[in-house]
This record gives structure tokens, sequence and C-alpha cells, in this order.
């Protein structure tokens, strides 16, 4: 049965956005567990080395592979999602993500089989980035394309509410796993929340089967208008809207990944911190963001899209100094409080409008594979190399965090620039609008509500 576009986040559309929730939450759990362990667990289980910062250096390293095979993913599940559909490549790419995970918790570390150890686990961890790649775009999608007009923000800002429920898990599972103590943590403990992976799984994939494919990608397959290969039409088409969405993306996913990865090495290793002080201040910031995101998302059904992303970024890159300040303190509190600032304030804002901002850019017809372009190749530049970028240069500067409170403020600029020179799609109509101005004419994503027959006598008849 076809979902109804009208139907607001109840019946129907209520169905796919918390499919489209389920299904995130597992491939964001798995990807900030791996984030948590390699500032925890890795650096010393997998890449042993005398000196702790340039072992967990070398683990976040395999954190930035997992961002390197993001694009893979991108691309080849985009291409199929413009191709054969959403929802097919939905259940694919969460049981790639998820076996990855799976497999990690089964591993043997360094000092059972050597070199082979940190083999293994940076291809599963690739996996993990392949199968996210995939991830983000069709879940987004799935949620964009089946909104009204008028609530398209507050409709796709649910699938971004997985980043903050994926981060609480893990960082649960990560407080729950270190409740045995920093020896069994080390030896068995740290692989149980991989483990609990499956379950999730098994949950996502039952509910993922049952929703259906968007009104709008039914009528590009009715009419047989998919491409041939989208991700070049995405490039022959839109190269200016694609570079200007990355540039867009730089902020939020270097901003993200700072507060998310970095900071658990900061506060640990130069400031020698417990590591429970930056995960209670993470799920405490994951609590706040899930608040933040759909307010995000709904504010910009009302006012746009771009003054939103522009609020956010000027909230990261103002705050960068007084937040890194805060947390050179060592004071809880005030740990919290940056984390907070930065990490809900900041980049939880923009993940509210993200997912429409993006969608709005291109036509059903390559929507999946240009979305999936700009956020998962986006992300190389910027939040890939972020945990990797910011540890050399607190060690270039003998401990000090204003670098990075500088590196942050670069990625808030460049985000605004890009902002200033991207349209406001959302007053458009998106990327269908603008398809039909050059004579596409493509399907859009919600079919407008036909008039219903008048009562009243034709005027002819009057006449």
């Amino acid at each position: 049965m076809r979902d109804s576009p009208q139907s607001g986040t109840s019946g129907p559309v209520g169905k796919v956005v918390v499919a489209s929730v389920i299904g995130a939450v597992i491939e964001w759990y798995d990807f900030f567990l791996y984030a948590t362990m390699a500032a925890l667990v890795f650096n010393r289980e997998f890449f042993p080395t005398t000196n702790p910062l340039v072992g967990t250096m070398v683990a976040f390293g395999t954190f930035a592979a997992g961002f390197v095979t993001r694009p893979i993913g991108g691309l080849i599940f985009g291409h199929y999602g413009d191709r054969l559909g959403r929802k097919k490549m939905l259940v694919i790419t969460m049981l790639i993500m998820g076996g990855a995970t799976f497999a990690m918790g089964l591993l043997p570390t360094y000092a059972a089989i050597g070199v082979w150890a940190p083999v293994l686990l940076l291809i599963l961890r690739m996996l993990q980035g392949i199968g996210l790649g995939g991830e983000w775009g069709g879940a987004a999608i799935l949620t964009f394309e089946h909104a009204p007009r008028n609530a398209r923000g507050w409709i796709s800002s649910w699938p971004q509410t997985a980043v903050p429920i994926g981060l609480l898990l893990s960082t649960l599972a990560v407080g729950g796993a270190s409740s045995f103590g920093p020896d069994a943590l080390a030896s068995w403990a740290w692989r149980l929340p991989f483990l609990f992976s499956i379950v999730l799984v098994g949950v996502g994939f039952f509910v993922r089967l049952r929703v259906s494919e968007p009104p709008a990608f039914e009528k590009i397959v009715e009419t047989n208008s998919q491409e041939r290969i989208p991700f070049i039409k995405v490039f022959q088409e839109f190269p200016k809207l694609t570079l200007l969405g990355m540039g867009t993306r730089f902020c939020e996913s270097l901003t993200f990944n700072i507060y998310n990865a970095f900071i658990l090495t900061y506060t640990t290793s130069v400031l020698d911190l417990s590591k429970d002080v930056a995960l209670n201040g993470l799920m405490i910031a994951a609590v706040i963001g899930f608040v933040i995101i759909p307010f995000a998302g709904r504010l910009s059904d009302r006012v746009g899209r771009r003054p939103v992303l522009a609020l956010g970024a000027l909230i990261s890159g103002i705050s960068a100094f007084p937040v890194f300040a805060m947390i050179d303190t060592a004071s809880t509190p005030l740990v919290w409080t940056g984390i907070i600032i930065g990490w809900a304030l900041g980049a939880c804002t923009m993940f509210g409008p993200e997912a429409a901002f993006f969608a709005e850019l291109y036509p059903t017809r390559v929507r999946y594979s240009g979305m999936s372009i700009v956020y998962q190749i986006g992300v190389l530049p910027s939040g890939a190399i972020a945990p990797a970028v910011a540890i050399a240069l607190v060690s270039a500067s003998d401990g000090a965090s204003w670098p990075v409170a500088l590196y942050t403020m670069i990625g808030a600029a460049i985000a605004l620039v890009a902002l200033a020179f991207t349209p406001e799609m959302s007053r458009r109509g998106g990327g269908d609008q603008m398809s039909r101005r050059r004579g596409d004419d493509p399907a859009d994503e919600v079919p407008a509500r036909q008039p219903q027959p008048s009562t009243a006598s034709p005027s002819w008849r009057q006449a």
C-alpha cells in the first residue's frame, strides 16, 4: 500500500521514520563504538607502541580508514539505490555494518596473532565504512521522499537523531564493559559491546523489511526514468551545488569528530582525567542533541535550511576557544559544559536541516547518488582526519589545545562561505523543481494534492 504523503508523522510515514531511525541507530552505534574503543583499547591491544599518544594516533588512522571507504559505499549503494530502490539498499548496508562490527568482537589481538590483528581490524573497519557510506543517504531519502513538502526538514531530521542515540548507546555499552575494571576491559570485556550489535541488527532487519518505496521513486520506475550511471549525472549536471554541499558539510563533520573522538584521548592522555569524565559528558550531550536535532529540522521548514545551518556553524566557530578553555580547566562540570556546547549546540544544530538541505540539491533520479557523494566524499578532508590531525596538533604544541580550537574555527569558516554561495532550495521546490526548469520534468518527490471536484455548476452551464 502506497504511503500517503499527507499523513504527517503518523500512520505510514511514521512507520517509515521508525524504520529509518532504528536502522540508522545501529549504523551509528557501530561506528561510534569503534571510535571510543580506538581511544581506550585498540591503541594498546592492536597497535602497541612505547608512546600511548602515538599508539592512539595510529588507531585513529584505522578510524580514518572507515571514512575513506565511505565514499565507495556511497557510490555503490547510491548507484543501485537510484536504479533499484532505496529500501533494498538499506537492508544490505545494515547487514554489512552489523556483520563487520560483530566480527570485530571475535578478533584476536596483537599479542595472539601479531601483525594480522591490526590488518584484520583495518579490513573490518573498511567494511564498516562501506556500509555506513550507503546507509545515511538511503535513510535520509526514505523519510524525505515520504514527507509532505512543508514538513521535509522535520520528518527527515529524525534519522539524524540516530547520531545521538547511537552515541548514547555505544557510550552506555562502553561504560557497562568498563564496569568490570580496566584489566577486564582490556582483556575481554571490550568485546561485549561489539557482539551485542547482532541483536540490534536483527531488530532493524525485521523493521526495515516492512516499509515501502517512496512514491517519488515508484514514479521514476513507472516511467522508466532511471539514470544509467547516476553519479556521472551528478557531476555533469550539478558540479557547483555538489562542491558547495561538501563545503557546507565541512564544519559539522570536523566539529562532531573533534568532540566525539579526539576529546576522549585529550582528556585521558593529556589532562590525565578518568575516561568517565568525557564519556559522561558525551552522554549528556547526546540526550540534549536528541532534542535539538528535530527542533532545528522543524525550524528549517519555517525559516529555511541555510539560516539554521549557518547558526550551527557560528556556534561551533565562536565557541571553539572558550570551549577548549573550559575543558583545559579539568573541572568535570566545565568539561561537560564544553562538550555540550560544541557537540550538542554546534554539531547537532547542523544535523537537523542537513538531510533535507542535501536532498533538495538533487532531483529524485540522482538523489541517492548525489547525497552520498556530498556526505561521504565531503567527510574526507574534514571529519575523517580530524581526530588524527587534532592529536598531531596537540603533540606539536606540547599539549596545548589552542591549535585544535583554531582548526575548529577554520572548519566553521569554510562552511559559512559555502552556505553564502548556496541557494535556498527549500523555497524553490528542491532539485526536481530546478530540473523541470531545464526541461527534464522528472517526477516530483511528493505528488501534489489533486483538486477535488466542485459541487457547483460549471460556468459554461450558467452562461
